[in-house]
């Protein structure tokens, strides 16, 4: 039997990262995504609105790299697991806490366009090579004369794909 534990959100933060080490030097950097969802009550037909938060934790390199880039309030897209804990507190109540484990974290910026990726693996690799070609060709058909230099970092900035908000369809 086949499983999946995969969970994917698209929000704003509602706070800022929190960093810290493990007794053994790994990073860990926990935040907070709000998500909304909209819809027209049938009967009132007026517009109602649901806010869920979702926990967030991110380990090692990737912890270091995101946590400076994400400010409240800033858009982001996670994909992850879910994991739940439990605890039992100081009053003997049992609790429970379930988070997403990020495995790739996307940093957004709202309408201005130009995003960062901060995965540790690419997701799909042929896509990736694909995406780069096509990008290459644009350059070359262009037929510029500028130097070796320039043109290897306008490649540079290119390869950053840019996502605008608006575009999502959700």
């Amino acid at each position: 039997m086949l499983n999946l534990n995969r969970a994917q959100v698209l929000g704003n933060l509602t706070r800022d990262p929190e960093m810290r080490f493990t007794p053994n030097g790994q990073a860990v950097s926990s935040f907070s995504v709000a998500t909304n969802r909209r819809w027209t009550n049938r009967d009132s037909g007026e517009q109602q609105e649901q806010v869920e938060f979702h926990n967030i934790v991110v380990w090692g390199k990737q912890a270091e790299n995101v946590s400076p880039m994400l400010k409240k309030g800033q858009p982001v897209f996670v994909e992850g697991r879910l994991q739940t804990s439990s605890w039992e507190g100081q009053d003997g109540v049992k609790r429970y806490r379930t988070e997403i484990v990020a495995e790739s974290v996307i940093v957004l910026s709202p309408r201005s366009g130009g995003s960062a990726p901060m995965t540790e693996t690419h997701e799909n690799p042929v896509e990736d090579v694909a995406k780069s070609d096509a990008k290459k060709e644009k350059i070359e058909d262009k037929k510029t004369d500028i130097d070796e230099k320039s043109k290897a970092d306008a490649t540079k900035k290119d390869e950053v794909e840019e996502i605008d908000i608006e575009d999502i369809p959700f």
